[in-house]
């Protein structure tokens, strides 16, 4: 009988060689990847009453997975697209294992075979343009913080950055003079340049004043305590903003409002406005541009509803001089000219 394999080397080497040194995936994944396994490690040692270290690959079972992401869900609450995620970690990290461990392949196979759960499509939440104008109009642009919260909000309309994005930029990014641009550090390590409207130069400008002369590597938008700003404090600006301007404009109530839906209001906007949508991909940092066509479906909607207003009732009176088709024999003849 074979000797069982401990888990806990093959997960320090999965995280650092794989991960991190061949596939050099960003912090953020490798944050996710981490965060998994912990849960998943956790979930484990309680389930067969022994501590982390002493867990092995053998008892990484089907069984044991199903009941981790039915734990996952049920006591805390995961959504399908988060149970998704795990399993697709647990999946990741089985195939290193069966790897380097070929004689564990069955293992791994078994737990393949966990499907991953079907979610539903959520419709992409933007903002119409007046909605995105009230955001804009909301801060109290006379005081420094007001300022800047206007400055962040414009660059995230401009640029359609997500939150981390723009709390990633720094001095060394931005170029305000000729042709001016921003360099936005993306998802993947992908790296993107986006233009910038004459207006938020100007407001750029403005911020930083005298700090456009600091060190490149310093951070653009900061906190009150003049530390770098976090996708989190974004996340809470925007927030504050839409619910200031719900008091003046209603509809933003119904609406759950992120920096990504901002991020989404440019693309759709951009749409709107002619823009092709392989420019709109570049502008976004999307790889696919499957994920970019999605804005492009959201257009053809709105199309949809301006033929609707105008399309034929059925009060109208055809050739036929008004007559309904009230009879089988009738409706098979009709189709049968067809």
């Amino acid at each position: 009988m074979t000797e069982p394999h401990p888990l806990a080397p093959y997960v320090r080497r999965f995280l650092l060689e794989h991960v991190v040194a061949d596939r050099c995936l960003s912090r953020n994944t490798q944050k996710s990847y981490r965060d998994a396994i912990r849960l998943l490690l956790q979930f484990l040692a309680h389930h067969y009453s022994v501590d982390a270290t002493q867990l092995t690959v053998e008892q990484l079972t089907v069984d044991a997975v199903r009941a981790f992401l039915t734990h996952r869900q049920e006591e805390h609450a995961n959504s399908a697209a988060t149970r998704n995620q795990r399993l697709a970690v647990i999946h990741t990290f089985l195939r290193f294992v069966a790897r380097q461990a070929p004689e564990l392949l069955d293992l791994a196979a078994q737990v393949q075979g966990v499907p991953q759960q079907r979610t539903a499509s959520r419709p992409m939440a933007y903002l119409e343009k007046e909605e995105m104008d009230a955001l804009l109009d909301t801060p109290d642009r006379r005081r420094p913080q007001g300022y800047r919260d206007y400055a962040i909000l414009l660059f995230l309309y401009n640029t359609g950055a997500r939150a981390q994005e723009v709390a990633d930029v720094t001095v060394d990014d931005l170029n305000v003079d000729s042709s001016p641009c921003v360099r936005i550090h993306g998802k993947g390590n992908k790296t993107r340049i986006c233009p910038l409207w004459p207006h938020t130069v100007k407001v750029l400008r403005s911020l930083l004043d005298n700090r456009i002369s600091e060190p490149p590597e310093n951070r653009i938008f900061l906190n009150v305590r003049g530390e770098p700003l976090t996708r989190f404090g974004i996340h809470t600006l925007v927030e504050r903003t839409v619910g200031r301007a719900a008091h003046e404009l209603p509809c933003l109530q119904k609406k759950r409002v992120s920096p990504h839906t901002i991020r989404h209001t440019c693309a759709v906007h951009l749409l709107r406005s002619g823009v092709d949508i392989n420019t709109i991909r570049a502008w976004l940092g999307h790889v696919s541009l499957e994920t970019t066509n999605r804005y492009a479906e959201v257009d053809l909607e709105m199309k949809a509803k301006a033929v609707a207003t105008c399309a034929v009732t059925s009060a109208h009176k055809g050739t036929d001089g008004g007559k309904a088709w009230r009879k089988d024999r009738d409706i098979m003849a009709f189709l049968a000219s067809l």
